[in-house]
């Protein structure tokens, strides 16, 4: 129906099912992750850090009802990464989700101001704990997405349209 907006809001069933999602995926292209790694040493260990970190939530998040809160699937995904955060990639991709917990905390539902707000919340969580952060890295890779979503939620109001185009410049 014209005039009536179909903004799509990030529930927190949805960003649950999003995470293990992203969690079957980078287990699916664990290796071809792994081929990636050049820094700081090319150990080919990176995509096996992410998935076993980003796996630890699996558990919870899949025993969490479909009634959870945006704020509380977050935090729930957040607290188990980082307590099972595996080798450099797996701290920084916890502290990203940590970032993103803490702006997300007490909200049901999340458009995408929030989330884009979250976003640069969780890269400045990732920068400061890397004591030199090197550019060409997943760091570099996190603040275009997030700079990218932070540019769309100035004039757009989809979540699923930010996240296409953070996932857009993050490739």
């Amino acid at each position: 129906q014209e005039g009536i907006s179909h903004k799509m809001t990030l529930t927190g069933k949805l960003f649950r099912d999003a995470v293990i999602s992203g969690a079957n995926n980078i287990a699916n292209n664990r290796a071809a992750v792994d081929e990636l790694n050049v820094f700081p040493v090319p150990d080919g260990d990176t995509g096996t850090n992410m998935s076993m970190t980003i796996g630890n939530a699996l558990p919870e998040l899949k025993a969490a009802g479909d009634g959870i809160s945006a704020g509380d699937a977050a935090k729930l995904t957040a607290s188990a990464m980082l307590r099972g955060a595996r080798g450099n990639s797996g701290v920084i991709l916890s502290l990203l989700f940590r970032g993103i917990s803490r702006r997300l905390k007490g909200m049901e539902t999340v458009g995408a101001k929030e989330f884009a707000a979250a976003m640069e919340d969780g890269v400045d969580a990732a920068y400061k704990a890397v004591m030199k952060p090197a550019e060409g890295t997943i760091l570099t890779v996190a603040r275009m997405a997030s700079a990218a979503a932070v540019e769309y939620a100035k004039k757009g109001d989809d979540i699923e349209d930010l996240l296409d185009t953070a996932i857009r410049i993050g490739k």
